[in-house]
């Protein structure tokens, strides 16, 4: 099994109901549900995201109210079926239920990459060469990866759903509901929450610091794997390397009440 230090080295390289208010990339909640479930970097491991949903359905059984569930970005890539991931993320929520995917730096990656595949060829070694295989995108038998970009486009149109694309183009970049901060890697401290930069959202890591002024709310966050999901101060950390380790974690918040884990694994 890798280690922590390896996996870090490793990772280096239609709107919902009208309670939700939408920022030009963020989402607010303005009610905190009776249950908000933030979901860490499943990375195309679908059969590992069915036994945690179905643990949080089970969960979440006997609780008055609505119950939200978040995956915090990065379903996609390096896993065996990312397609099949999008493909279950496109359909109905568990009853009683609600879902939202954030935006992750692998969603952003592939996007680029569906965008220019010339300038973005490094996607297929993120993770990109997995997603496309889960579609049944194949290389070429000469040229392997090495394909023109219109090649590229057209096998990419032939297989990727439309309907796939539209949900990744549509991802938002956090979710802000009651004293939470959801987002996919985390925030600088230092600046206050609505003048956060795009990229750290997306790819930052934590670091020391001793200046918290700014942090107002808790922040929930994958994107860096930990050994264990939990909360450090005001960062909640959930990524527990599930397409590495086999374990896949979920940040139960409820109002009023401390955070609590949940994790299933193969």
């Amino acid at each position: 099994m890798p280690t922590l230090m390896g996996l870090l080295k490793l990772l280096r390289p239609a709107r919902a109901e009208s309670d939700f208010d939408w920022g030009s990339e963020g989402l607010a909640l303005t009610e905190m549900p009776a249950a908000t479930y933030a979901v860490g970097d499943v990375h195309g491991c679908l059969s590992l995201y069915r036994l945690l949903e179905d643990r949080l359905v089970r969960d979440g059984r006997d609780l008055d109210g609505e119950k939200l569930i978040v995956l915090l970005g990065d379903v996609i890539d390096r896993g065996p079926d990312s397609a099949g991931m999008i493909d279950h993320l496109t359909s109905a929520p568990p009853e009683g239920f609600r879902r939202i995917c954030l935006l992750g730096n692998h969603e952003d990656t592939m996007l680029r990459f569906l965008d220019d595949p010339s300038r973005h060829r490094g996607w297929l070694e993120f993770g990109g060469r997995e997603t496309l295989a889960s579609y049944g995108v194949r290389p070429d038998p000469v040229r392997g990866w090495d394909m023109k970009p219109r090649e590229m486009r057209f096998l990419m149109q032939a297989h990727i759903p439309a309907e796939h694309i539209r949900f990744l183009q549509a991802l938002p970049l956090y979710l802000s509901v009651g004293d939470y901060f959801l987002v996919h890697a985390g925030i600088d401290p230092q600046r206050p929450l609505d003048r956060q930069a795009r990229d750290d959202l997306l790819w930052i890591r934590p670091g020391a610091t001793t200046d918290t002024s700014h942090v107002r709310k808790k922040v929930v966050h994958g994107h860096t794997p930990v050994e264990i999901a939990g909360q450090i101060g005001w960062r909640i950390q959930i990524d527990t390397g599930a397409v590495f380790t086999g374990r896949l974690s979920a940040a139960k918040l409820t109002p009023g009440a401390p955070a609590s884990f949940l994790t299933v694994s193969h």
